[in-house]
Protein backbone atom coordinates (compact mmCIF):
# COMPACT_ATOMS: atom_id res chain seq x y z
CA UNK A 1 0.00 0.00 0.00
CA UNK A 2 2.81 2.43 -0.79
CA UNK A 3 1.65 3.32 -4.29
CA UNK A 4 0.79 6.90 -3.35
CA UNK A 5 4.11 7.29 -1.56
CA UNK A 6 6.01 6.25 -4.67
CA UNK A 7 3.85 8.46 -6.87
CA UNK A 8 4.59 11.52 -4.76
CA UNK A 9 8.13 10.64 -3.69
CA UNK A 10 9.71 13.32 -5.96
CA UNK A 11 7.59 16.02 -4.32
CA UNK A 12 8.50 14.77 -0.85
CA UNK A 13 12.20 14.62 -1.66
CA UNK A 14 12.11 18.12 -3.11
CA UNK A 15 10.31 19.38 0.00
CA UNK A 16 12.88 17.77 2.29
CA UNK A 17 15.71 19.32 0.29
CA UNK A 18 14.02 22.75 0.32
CA UNK A 19 13.59 22.63 4.09
CA UNK A 20 17.36 22.17 4.43
CA UNK A 21 18.42 24.68 1.79
CA UNK A 22 15.67 27.20 2.70
CA UNK A 23 15.85 28.92 -0.68
CA UNK A 24 12.66 29.64 -2.62
CA UNK A 25 10.73 26.51 -3.57
CA UNK A 26 7.06 25.76 -3.96
CA UNK A 27 5.31 22.59 -4.99
CA UNK A 28 2.10 24.36 -5.89
CA UNK A 29 2.05 27.32 -8.32
CA UNK A 30 0.62 30.48 -6.76
CA UNK A 31 -0.45 32.07 -10.06
CA UNK A 32 -4.15 31.46 -10.84
CA UNK A 33 -3.44 30.79 -14.48
CA UNK A 34 -5.36 28.59 -16.86
CA UNK A 35 -2.04 27.60 -18.43
CA UNK A 36 -1.10 25.97 -15.13
CA UNK A 37 -4.39 24.71 -13.74
CA UNK A 38 -6.33 24.19 -16.97
CA UNK A 39 -8.08 26.61 -19.26
CA UNK A 40 -11.48 25.97 -17.66
CA UNK A 41 -10.23 25.73 -14.06
CA UNK A 42 -11.38 29.22 -13.04
CA UNK A 43 -14.90 28.75 -14.37
CA UNK A 44 -15.07 25.19 -13.06
CA UNK A 45 -13.97 26.34 -9.61
CA UNK A 46 -16.59 29.08 -9.49
CA UNK A 47 -19.27 26.64 -10.63
CA UNK A 48 -18.22 24.13 -8.00
CA UNK A 49 -18.40 26.80 -5.31
CA UNK A 50 -21.78 28.06 -6.46
CA UNK A 51 -23.09 24.50 -6.47
CA UNK A 52 -22.47 24.40 -2.71
CA UNK A 53 -24.64 27.42 -1.98
CA UNK A 54 -28.04 26.95 -0.39
CA UNK A 55 -27.55 23.20 -0.07
CA UNK A 56 -26.50 20.56 2.40
CA UNK A 57 -22.79 19.77 2.22
CA UNK A 58 -22.63 16.02 1.80
CA UNK A 59 -20.02 14.06 3.76
CA UNK A 60 -21.00 10.42 3.28
CA UNK A 61 -21.23 8.40 6.51
CA UNK A 62 -20.07 11.34 8.61
CA UNK A 63 -21.46 11.33 12.18
CA UNK A 64 -24.44 13.66 12.35
CA UNK A 65 -27.16 14.70 14.73
CA UNK A 66 -28.44 17.50 12.51
CA UNK A 67 -27.29 20.24 10.16
CA UNK A 68 -25.81 23.64 10.93
CA UNK A 69 -24.55 26.58 8.88
CA UNK A 70 -24.89 30.35 9.08
CA UNK A 71 -22.04 31.68 6.96
CA UNK A 72 -22.50 35.13 5.44
CA UNK A 73 -20.06 36.47 2.89
CA UNK A 74 -18.37 39.73 3.92
CA UNK A 75 -19.21 40.74 0.36
CA UNK A 76 -22.89 40.70 1.26
CA UNK A 77 -24.68 37.42 0.55
CA UNK A 78 -25.55 34.44 2.70
CA UNK A 79 -23.98 31.16 1.64
CA UNK A 80 -26.92 29.09 2.85
CA UNK A 81 -24.74 25.98 3.05
CA UNK A 82 -25.34 23.54 5.90
CA UNK A 83 -23.04 20.89 7.31
CA UNK A 84 -23.44 17.70 9.35
CA UNK A 85 -23.11 18.47 13.05
CA UNK A 86 -22.51 16.14 15.97
CA UNK A 87 -21.73 16.38 19.65
CA UNK A 88 -18.18 16.29 20.92
CA UNK A 89 -18.79 12.84 22.40
CA UNK A 90 -20.08 11.44 19.09
CA UNK A 91 -17.14 12.86 17.17
CA UNK A 92 -14.62 11.57 19.70
CA UNK A 93 -16.21 8.12 19.62
CA UNK A 94 -16.00 7.98 15.83
CA UNK A 95 -12.44 9.27 15.83
CA UNK A 96 -11.28 6.70 18.38
CA UNK A 97 -12.98 3.88 16.49
CA UNK A 98 -10.98 4.77 13.37
CA UNK A 99 -7.70 5.22 15.22
CA UNK A 100 -6.27 1.65 15.43
CA UNK A 101 -6.28 1.11 11.67
CA UNK A 102 -4.55 4.46 11.03
CA UNK A 103 -2.02 3.94 13.80
CA UNK A 104 -1.07 0.55 12.35
CA UNK A 105 -0.34 1.97 8.90
CA UNK A 106 3.30 2.38 7.95
CA UNK A 107 4.64 5.95 7.96
CA UNK A 108 5.16 5.71 4.19
CA UNK A 109 1.50 4.82 3.69
CA UNK A 110 0.28 7.70 5.80
CA UNK A 111 2.72 10.10 4.15
CA UNK A 112 1.60 9.02 0.68
CA UNK A 113 -2.04 9.58 1.57
CA UNK A 114 -1.27 13.05 2.93
CA UNK A 115 0.60 13.94 -0.25
CA UNK A 116 -2.32 12.74 -2.38
CA UNK A 117 -4.76 14.83 -0.34
CA UNK A 118 -2.57 17.88 -0.90
CA UNK A 119 -2.34 17.18 -4.63
CA UNK A 120 -6.12 17.00 -4.90
CA UNK A 121 -6.53 20.16 -2.85
CA UNK A 122 -4.20 21.89 -5.26
CA UNK A 123 -6.30 20.76 -8.21
CA UNK A 124 -9.32 22.34 -6.50
CA UNK A 125 -7.58 25.65 -5.75
CA UNK A 126 -10.06 27.76 -7.71
CA UNK A 127 -13.02 26.29 -5.86
CA UNK A 128 -11.15 26.82 -2.59
CA UNK A 129 -10.37 30.42 -3.55
CA UNK A 130 -14.05 31.23 -3.89
CA UNK A 131 -14.82 29.48 -0.60
CA UNK A 132 -12.08 31.39 1.21
CA UNK A 133 -13.01 34.71 -0.43
CA UNK A 134 -16.64 34.49 0.64
CA UNK A 135 -16.01 33.34 4.19
CA UNK A 136 -13.04 35.56 5.08
CA UNK A 137 -13.38 38.66 2.91
CA UNK A 138 -10.03 38.19 1.22
CA UNK A 139 -9.91 39.45 -2.35
CA UNK A 140 -9.90 36.67 -4.94
CA UNK A 141 -6.19 36.72 -5.80
CA UNK A 142 -5.18 36.60 -2.14
CA UNK A 143 -7.80 33.94 -1.39
CA UNK A 144 -6.39 31.82 -4.21
CA UNK A 145 -2.82 32.13 -3.00
CA UNK A 146 -3.22 32.08 0.78
CA UNK A 147 -6.17 29.69 0.82
CA UNK A 148 -4.78 27.42 -1.88
CA UNK A 149 -1.13 26.97 -2.90
CA UNK A 150 0.44 28.77 0.07
CA UNK A 151 -1.68 26.78 2.53
CA UNK A 152 -0.87 23.59 0.64
CA UNK A 153 2.84 24.40 0.82
CA UNK A 154 2.54 24.80 4.60
CA UNK A 155 0.74 21.44 4.78
CA UNK A 156 3.43 19.81 2.66
CA UNK A 157 6.10 21.35 4.85
CA UNK A 158 4.51 19.73 7.90
CA UNK A 159 4.30 16.36 6.14
CA UNK A 160 7.96 16.59 5.15
CA UNK A 161 9.08 17.42 8.67
CA UNK A 162 6.91 14.65 10.09
CA UNK A 163 8.31 12.11 7.66
CA UNK A 164 11.86 13.24 8.41
CA UNK A 165 11.36 12.82 12.16
CA UNK A 166 9.70 9.42 11.80
CA UNK A 167 12.42 8.30 9.39
CA UNK A 168 15.04 8.83 12.08
CA UNK A 169 13.70 5.71 13.77
CA UNK A 170 14.65 2.42 12.08
CA UNK A 171 12.04 -0.31 11.95
CA UNK A 172 14.50 -2.87 13.32
CA UNK A 173 18.15 -3.43 14.15
CA UNK A 174 20.53 -6.06 15.50
CA UNK A 175 22.22 -4.99 18.74
CA UNK A 176 25.52 -6.66 19.56
CA UNK A 177 27.36 -6.09 22.85
CA UNK A 178 30.89 -7.55 23.13
CA UNK A 179 31.57 -9.73 26.22
CA UNK A 180 35.34 -9.93 26.21
CA UNK A 181 36.36 -13.53 25.72
CA UNK A 182 32.78 -14.71 25.86
CA UNK A 183 30.22 -14.73 23.13
CA UNK A 184 28.67 -11.32 22.47
CA UNK A 185 25.12 -10.62 23.49
CA UNK A 186 23.02 -10.24 20.37
CA UNK A 187 19.54 -8.78 20.53
CA UNK A 188 16.91 -8.33 17.87
CA UNK A 189 15.16 -4.99 18.35
CA UNK A 190 12.03 -3.60 16.70
CA UNK A 191 10.60 -0.07 16.88
CA UNK A 192 7.30 1.39 15.84
CA UNK A 193 5.74 4.84 15.77
CA UNK A 194 2.92 5.25 18.29
CA UNK A 195 0.57 8.20 17.64
CA UNK A 196 -0.68 10.23 20.56
CA UNK A 197 -4.41 9.84 19.87
CA UNK A 198 -7.11 12.25 18.79
CA UNK A 199 -5.89 15.56 17.37
CA UNK A 200 -8.10 18.66 17.41
CA UNK A 201 -7.44 21.46 14.91
CA UNK A 202 -9.24 24.71 15.72
CA UNK A 203 -9.48 26.94 12.65
CA UNK A 204 -9.78 30.73 12.51
CA UNK A 205 -12.07 33.04 10.57
CA UNK A 206 -9.45 34.94 8.55
CA UNK A 207 -7.10 32.20 7.29
CA UNK A 208 -9.01 28.92 7.71
CA UNK A 209 -6.72 26.74 5.58
CA UNK A 210 -3.32 28.47 5.88
CA UNK A 211 -3.40 28.30 9.66
CA UNK A 212 -5.03 24.86 9.92
CA UNK A 213 -3.09 22.78 7.41
CA UNK A 214 0.20 22.57 9.35
CA UNK A 215 -1.40 21.01 12.42
CA UNK A 216 -3.84 18.92 10.40
CA UNK A 217 -1.18 17.32 8.23
CA UNK A 218 1.45 17.05 10.97
CA UNK A 219 -0.98 15.05 13.11
CA UNK A 220 -2.33 12.99 10.23
CA UNK A 221 1.10 12.01 8.93
CA UNK A 222 2.24 10.92 12.39
CA UNK A 223 -0.72 8.58 12.78
CA UNK A 224 -3.22 10.60 14.77
CA UNK A 225 -6.86 10.86 13.84
CA UNK A 226 -7.95 14.46 13.31
CA UNK A 227 -11.07 16.43 14.17
CA UNK A 228 -11.19 19.71 12.26
CA UNK A 229 -13.11 22.43 14.12
CA UNK A 230 -13.74 25.40 11.78
CA UNK A 231 -14.75 28.87 12.89
CA UNK A 232 -18.56 29.04 12.49
CA UNK A 233 -18.14 31.91 10.02
CA UNK A 234 -15.64 30.02 7.82
CA UNK A 235 -16.69 26.38 7.63
CA UNK A 236 -16.74 25.82 3.86
CA UNK A 237 -12.96 25.87 3.15
CA UNK A 238 -12.28 23.27 5.83
CA UNK A 239 -15.35 21.24 4.90
CA UNK A 240 -13.94 20.92 1.37
CA UNK A 241 -10.62 19.88 2.90
CA UNK A 242 -12.25 17.22 5.05
CA UNK A 243 -14.30 16.00 2.07
CA UNK A 244 -11.18 15.44 -0.02
CA UNK A 245 -9.29 13.80 2.84
CA UNK A 246 -12.11 11.37 3.51
CA UNK A 247 -12.38 10.48 -0.18
CA UNK A 248 -8.68 9.60 -0.39
CA UNK A 249 -8.77 7.60 2.84
CA UNK A 250 -11.71 5.49 1.66
CA UNK A 251 -10.10 4.89 -1.73
CA UNK A 252 -7.02 3.57 0.06
CA UNK A 253 -9.01 1.21 2.26
CA UNK A 254 -9.10 3.29 5.42
CA UNK A 255 -11.95 4.55 7.56
CA UNK A 256 -13.25 7.94 6.49
CA UNK A 257 -13.61 8.96 10.14
CA UNK A 258 -9.85 9.29 10.47
CA UNK A 259 -10.66 12.89 9.51
CA UNK A 260 -13.84 14.49 10.86
CA UNK A 261 -15.53 17.89 10.62
CA UNK A 262 -16.74 19.51 13.84
CA UNK A 263 -19.14 22.09 12.42
CA UNK A 264 -21.16 24.16 14.86
CA UNK A 265 -23.26 27.29 15.01
CA UNK A 266 -22.43 30.72 16.40
CA UNK A 267 -23.25 30.91 20.13
CA UNK A 268 -23.57 27.10 20.22
CA UNK A 269 -19.93 26.14 19.68
CA UNK A 270 -18.61 22.78 20.81
CA UNK A 271 -14.98 23.90 20.91
CA UNK A 272 -14.72 23.88 24.69
CA UNK A 273 -16.27 20.41 24.92
CA UNK A 274 -13.70 19.08 22.48
CA UNK A 275 -10.73 20.83 24.14
CA UNK A 276 -11.68 19.47 27.56
CA UNK A 277 -12.37 15.91 26.40
CA UNK A 278 -9.83 13.55 27.96
CA UNK A 279 -9.40 11.64 24.69
CA UNK A 280 -8.00 14.69 22.89
CA UNK A 281 -4.20 14.39 22.94
CA UNK A 282 -3.21 17.27 20.63
CA UNK A 283 -4.73 20.71 20.13
CA UNK A 284 -3.74 23.14 17.36
CA UNK A 285 -5.26 26.57 17.89
CA UNK A 286 -5.20 29.86 15.99
CA UNK A 287 -7.00 32.88 17.37
CA UNK A 288 -7.17 35.44 20.14
CA UNK A 289 -4.95 35.50 23.22
CA UNK A 290 -7.93 35.32 25.56
CA UNK A 291 -9.30 32.06 24.16
CA UNK A 292 -5.78 30.77 23.58
CA UNK A 293 -5.13 31.22 27.29
CA UNK A 294 -8.33 29.31 28.06
CA UNK A 295 -7.29 26.49 25.74
CA UNK A 296 -3.89 26.16 27.40
CA UNK A 297 -5.43 26.15 30.86
CA UNK A 298 -8.20 23.65 30.06
CA UNK A 299 -6.67 21.19 27.61
CA UNK A 300 -5.69 18.79 30.39
CA UNK A 301 -2.82 16.55 29.37
CA UNK A 302 -3.04 17.43 25.68
CA UNK A 303 -0.12 19.02 23.89
CA UNK A 304 -1.20 22.47 22.73
CA UNK A 305 0.26 24.35 19.74
CA UNK A 306 -0.92 27.93 19.41
CA UNK A 307 -0.65 30.92 17.15
CA UNK A 308 -2.23 33.87 18.92
CA UNK A 309 -2.24 37.65 18.66
CA UNK A 310 0.42 40.28 19.16
CA UNK A 311 1.50 43.84 18.50
CA UNK A 312 3.70 43.92 15.42
CA UNK A 313 5.96 46.92 14.99
CA UNK A 314 8.00 48.87 12.45
CA UNK A 315 10.92 51.01 13.60
CA UNK A 316 12.19 53.76 11.29
CA UNK A 317 15.67 55.14 11.92
CA UNK A 318 16.75 56.22 8.43
CA UNK A 319 16.27 55.19 4.82
CA UNK A 320 17.97 55.60 1.48
CA UNK A 321 14.66 55.06 -0.35
CA UNK A 322 11.94 57.13 1.29
CA UNK A 323 9.36 56.58 -1.46
CA UNK A 324 10.04 52.85 -1.54
CA UNK A 325 9.79 52.62 2.24
CA UNK A 326 6.48 54.50 2.35
CA UNK A 327 5.08 52.41 -0.48
CA UNK A 328 6.10 49.15 1.15
CA UNK A 329 4.61 50.13 4.51
CA UNK A 330 1.43 51.35 2.80
CA UNK A 331 0.90 47.98 1.16
CA UNK A 332 1.57 46.15 4.43
CA UNK A 333 -1.02 48.29 6.24
CA UNK A 334 -3.60 47.91 3.46
CA UNK A 335 -3.26 44.24 2.55
CA UNK A 336 -6.46 42.42 3.54
CA UNK A 337 -7.31 45.52 5.56
CA UNK A 338 -4.75 44.64 8.21
CA UNK A 339 -6.55 41.42 9.15
CA UNK A 340 -3.36 39.37 9.30
CA UNK A 341 -1.46 38.10 12.31
CA UNK A 342 1.67 39.47 10.62
CA UNK A 343 0.33 42.95 9.80
CA UNK A 344 2.16 45.89 11.41
CA UNK A 345 0.32 48.10 13.88
CA UNK A 346 2.90 50.40 15.51
CA UNK A 347 5.39 52.50 13.52
CA UNK A 348 8.05 54.02 15.78
CA UNK A 349 9.64 57.18 14.38
CA UNK A 350 12.10 59.53 16.11
CA UNK A 351 10.27 62.70 17.14
CA UNK A 352 13.20 64.67 15.69
CA UNK A 353 12.69 63.04 12.29
CA UNK A 354 14.94 60.87 10.12
CA UNK A 355 17.55 61.19 7.38
CA UNK A 356 16.49 60.02 3.91
CA UNK A 357 17.57 60.13 0.29
CA UNK A 358 15.20 63.10 -0.02
CA UNK A 359 16.83 64.97 2.83
CA UNK A 360 15.74 65.27 6.43
CA UNK A 361 12.12 64.33 7.09
CA UNK A 362 10.33 65.46 10.23
CA UNK A 363 8.14 63.12 12.24
CA UNK A 364 5.04 64.65 10.66
CA UNK A 365 6.52 64.34 7.18
CA UNK A 366 7.22 60.64 7.71
CA UNK A 367 3.67 60.05 8.92
CA UNK A 368 2.29 62.08 6.01
CA UNK A 369 4.47 60.20 3.54
CA UNK A 370 3.07 56.87 4.67
CA UNK A 371 -0.50 58.19 4.55
CA UNK A 372 0.05 59.61 1.05
CA UNK A 373 1.41 56.26 -0.10
CA UNK A 374 -1.74 54.54 1.18
CA UNK A 375 -3.86 57.09 -0.69
CA UNK A 376 -1.87 56.51 -3.85
CA UNK A 377 -2.08 52.73 -3.55
CA UNK A 378 -5.84 52.79 -3.06
CA UNK A 379 -6.69 55.60 -5.47
CA UNK A 380 -7.88 53.17 -8.13
CA UNK A 381 -11.06 51.45 -6.85
CA UNK A 382 -10.33 48.16 -8.60
CA UNK A 383 -6.86 47.97 -7.10
CA UNK A 384 -8.17 49.01 -3.70
CA UNK A 385 -10.71 46.18 -3.79
CA UNK A 386 -7.99 43.71 -4.77
CA UNK A 387 -5.66 44.85 -1.98
CA UNK A 388 -8.05 45.51 0.89
CA UNK A 389 -10.75 42.92 0.30
CA UNK A 390 -13.58 42.98 2.83
CA UNK A 391 -13.83 42.94 6.62
CA UNK A 392 -14.40 39.45 8.01
CA UNK A 393 -15.98 40.44 11.32
CA UNK A 394 -18.31 43.41 11.98
CA UNK A 395 -16.49 43.91 15.29
CA UNK A 396 -13.49 45.16 13.33
CA UNK A 397 -15.50 48.09 11.98
CA UNK A 398 -16.57 48.94 15.52
CA UNK A 399 -12.93 48.77 16.62
CA UNK A 400 -11.97 51.34 13.99
CA UNK A 401 -14.62 53.71 15.32
CA UNK A 402 -13.49 53.39 18.94
CA UNK A 403 -9.84 53.85 17.93
CA UNK A 404 -10.29 57.24 16.23
CA UNK A 405 -10.09 59.28 19.47
CA UNK A 406 -6.83 57.59 20.52
CA UNK A 407 -4.54 59.92 18.57
CA UNK A 408 -4.27 62.64 15.95
CA UNK A 409 -5.79 61.36 12.72
CA UNK A 410 -3.16 61.36 9.97
CA UNK A 411 -5.35 59.37 7.62
CA UNK A 412 -8.94 58.40 8.30
CA UNK A 413 -10.43 55.04 7.43
CA UNK A 414 -13.09 54.90 4.75
CA UNK A 415 -14.96 52.36 2.68
CA UNK A 416 -13.65 50.87 -0.56
CA UNK A 417 -15.36 52.40 -3.57
CA UNK A 418 -17.28 49.95 -5.70
CA UNK A 419 -17.84 47.37 -2.94
CA UNK A 420 -21.06 48.93 -1.73
CA UNK A 421 -22.64 45.70 -0.48
CA UNK A 422 -19.51 44.59 1.37
CA UNK A 423 -18.03 45.44 4.76
CA UNK A 424 -14.89 47.37 3.85
CA UNK A 425 -12.40 49.69 5.52
CA UNK A 426 -9.14 51.32 4.46
CA UNK A 427 -6.33 52.00 6.96
CA UNK A 428 -6.81 54.41 9.85
CA UNK A 429 -3.45 56.03 10.74
CA UNK A 430 -3.06 57.88 14.04
CA UNK A 431 -0.13 59.87 15.40
CA UNK A 432 0.67 59.45 19.10
CA UNK A 433 3.56 59.94 21.49
CA UNK A 434 5.50 57.14 23.12
CA UNK A 435 3.87 58.14 26.41
CA UNK A 436 0.45 57.13 25.00
CA UNK A 437 1.10 53.44 25.58
CA UNK A 438 -2.54 52.70 26.38
CA UNK A 439 -3.37 53.61 22.78
CA UNK A 440 -0.73 51.70 20.85
CA UNK A 441 0.30 49.09 23.41
CA UNK A 442 -2.66 46.73 22.82
CA UNK A 443 -3.44 44.77 19.71
CA UNK A 444 -6.18 46.51 17.73
CA UNK A 445 -6.92 43.98 15.03
CA UNK A 446 -7.75 45.39 11.62
CA UNK A 447 -6.71 48.41 9.53
CA UNK A 448 -5.54 50.51 12.50
CA UNK A 449 -1.98 51.85 12.73
CA UNK A 450 -0.15 54.19 15.08
CA UNK A 451 2.84 56.35 14.17
CA UNK A 452 4.58 56.66 17.53
CA UNK A 453 7.03 59.47 18.35
CA UNK A 454 10.11 58.15 20.20
CA UNK A 455 13.46 59.59 21.26
CA UNK A 456 15.55 57.80 18.62
CA UNK A 457 15.86 54.51 16.76
CA UNK A 458 17.25 52.70 19.80
CA UNK A 459 14.29 53.86 21.89
CA UNK A 460 11.95 52.64 19.15
CA UNK A 461 13.61 49.23 18.95
CA UNK A 462 13.51 48.80 22.71
CA UNK A 463 9.85 49.80 22.94
CA UNK A 464 8.88 47.49 20.09
CA UNK A 465 10.82 44.57 21.55
CA UNK A 466 9.44 45.19 25.01
CA UNK A 467 5.91 45.11 23.59
CA UNK A 468 6.72 41.81 21.89
CA UNK A 469 7.96 40.33 25.14
CA UNK A 470 4.88 41.45 27.07
CA UNK A 471 2.10 41.26 24.47
CA UNK A 472 3.60 39.07 21.76
CA UNK A 473 4.62 39.82 18.18
CA UNK A 474 5.08 37.69 15.10
CA UNK A 475 6.83 40.22 12.88
CA UNK A 476 8.98 43.31 13.20
CA UNK A 477 10.51 45.60 10.59
CA UNK A 478 13.38 48.06 10.70
CA UNK A 479 14.44 50.84 8.34
CA UNK A 480 18.00 51.93 9.02
CA UNK A 481 21.19 52.76 7.13
CA UNK A 482 23.63 52.36 10.03
CA UNK A 483 24.97 48.79 10.17
CA UNK A 484 25.66 48.96 13.90
CA UNK A 485 22.04 49.93 14.56
CA UNK A 486 20.83 47.12 12.31
CA UNK A 487 22.88 44.48 14.10
CA UNK A 488 21.88 45.83 17.51
CA UNK A 489 18.21 45.68 16.51
CA UNK A 490 18.60 42.13 15.22
CA UNK A 491 20.00 41.11 18.61
CA UNK A 492 17.25 42.89 20.56
CA UNK A 493 14.40 41.46 18.48
CA UNK A 494 15.96 37.99 18.63
CA UNK A 495 15.90 38.23 22.42
CA UNK A 496 12.23 39.14 22.18
CA UNK A 497 11.56 36.13 19.93
CA UNK A 498 10.48 38.17 16.90
CA UNK A 499 11.40 37.61 13.26
CA UNK A 500 12.87 40.82 11.83
CA UNK A 501 12.77 42.25 8.30
CA UNK A 502 15.19 45.05 7.40
CA UNK A 503 14.83 47.74 4.73
CA UNK A 504 11.98 46.26 2.72
CA UNK A 505 11.25 48.59 -0.18
CA UNK A 506 10.37 46.24 -3.04
CA UNK A 507 8.00 43.35 -3.65
CA UNK A 508 8.49 41.54 -0.34
CA UNK A 509 6.44 42.70 2.65
CA UNK A 510 6.68 42.16 6.38
CA UNK A 511 3.28 40.43 6.30
CA UNK A 512 4.53 37.58 4.14
CA UNK A 513 5.89 34.26 5.37
CA UNK A 514 7.27 31.72 2.90
CA UNK A 515 6.99 27.99 3.46
CA UNK A 516 10.24 26.00 3.39
CA UNK A 517 12.19 29.15 4.25
CA UNK A 518 10.56 31.34 6.91
CA UNK A 519 9.71 29.85 10.29
CA UNK A 520 6.31 31.41 10.99
CA UNK A 521 6.06 32.44 14.66
CA UNK A 522 8.97 31.59 16.94
CA UNK A 523 7.10 30.26 19.95
CA UNK A 524 9.35 32.52 22.02
CA UNK A 525 6.87 35.24 23.03
CA UNK A 526 3.13 35.45 23.86
CA UNK A 527 2.11 35.52 20.17
CA UNK A 528 2.32 31.73 20.09
CA UNK A 529 4.02 28.75 21.67
CA UNK A 530 4.89 26.91 18.45
CA UNK A 531 6.59 27.54 15.12
CA UNK A 532 5.40 26.64 11.63
CA UNK A 533 7.15 24.47 10.86
CA UNK A 534 10.08 23.05 12.76
CA UNK A 535 10.98 19.67 14.21
CA UNK A 536 9.42 20.55 17.55
CA UNK A 537 6.08 21.11 15.82
CA UNK A 538 5.89 17.49 14.67
CA UNK A 539 8.16 15.33 16.83
CA UNK A 540 5.98 15.28 19.94
CA UNK A 541 2.94 14.12 17.98
CA UNK A 542 4.17 10.53 18.22
CA UNK A 543 6.04 8.26 20.59
CA UNK A 544 8.48 5.44 19.84
CA UNK A 545 7.89 2.00 21.34
CA UNK A 546 10.08 -1.09 21.10
CA UNK A 547 10.03 -4.81 21.49
CA UNK A 548 13.19 -6.91 21.64
CA UNK A 549 14.41 -10.47 22.10
CA UNK A 550 17.66 -12.40 21.90
CA UNK A 551 18.64 -12.99 18.32
CA UNK A 552 18.26 -16.49 16.98
CA UNK A 553 21.52 -18.42 16.93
Amino acid sequence: MTGLFERHRPTLQAALAAAVKRDFWSAYPEVPSGKIYGETAKDDGLAAYEARLGKAFELPDHPSEGMVGAEVSPYGSSLGTTYPAASADMLIMASRAAAPQWAAAAPEVRTGICLEILARLNARSFEMANAVMHTTGQAFAMAFQAGGPHAQDRGLEAVAYAYAEMSRIPAQATWTKPQGRGEPIVMEKHWRILPRGVSLVIGCNTFPTWNSYPGLFASLATGNTVIVKPHPAAILPLAITVEIARQVLVEEGFAADIVLLAADAPSAEITKDLVQHPAVAIVDYTGSNSFGSWVRENAGGADVYTEEAGVNSIVIGATDNFAGMCGNIAFSLSLYSGQMCTAPQDIFVPRGGIETDEGHKSFNEVAAGIAAAVDGLLADPARAAGVCGAIANPATLARIATSRPLGRIVRDSGSVEGLDDARTATPLILAVDAADAEAYGEERFGPIAFVVAVDDVTDGVNRAADLAERKGAITAALYETDEAHILAAADRFATAGVNLSVNLTGGIYVNQSAAFSDFHVTGANPAGNASLTDAAFVANRFRVVMWRRPAAA
